[in-house]
């Protein structure tokens, strides 16, 4: 038997087809049929749709950054605070052995 080719969706498509459920209250499962869905492929769409809702909220300046110079940023943050905490720990190191009269 052979395998369904799989069909994909664009994001607009999901948009259209999750509003017909929200908005028109259509059955999850007359979706499902009409698109050849799985109910729980319809569900991961609509968490999907919720957990980056505030997105769309979202100021434009931070819709200008890319996903990847988002993560950059953070990583660059991230290593600057290691720094500076590797600095007050050598700082602090320096002092004790001058205090214990290793230096």
């Amino acid at each position: 038997m052979p395998r369904k080719a799989r069909r994909s969706y664009s994001a607009t498509e999901k948009v259209a087809i999750l509003r017909r459920h929200l908005l028109d209250h259509v059955p999850v499962s007359d979706l499902c049929d009409q698109h050849q869905l799985l109910p729980t492929q319809f569900y991961r769409w609509q968490r999907q749709f919720f957990e980056n809702g505030a997105a769309a909220f979202s100021s434009s300046k931070r819709a200008d950054v890319s996903p990847v110079e988002a993560e950059n940023a953070a990583l660059k943050a991230r290593l600057i605070r290691k720094h500076e905490v590797l600095s007050e720990l050598m700082e602090e190191h320096v002092r004790l052995k001058k205090e214990l009269g290793e230096i």
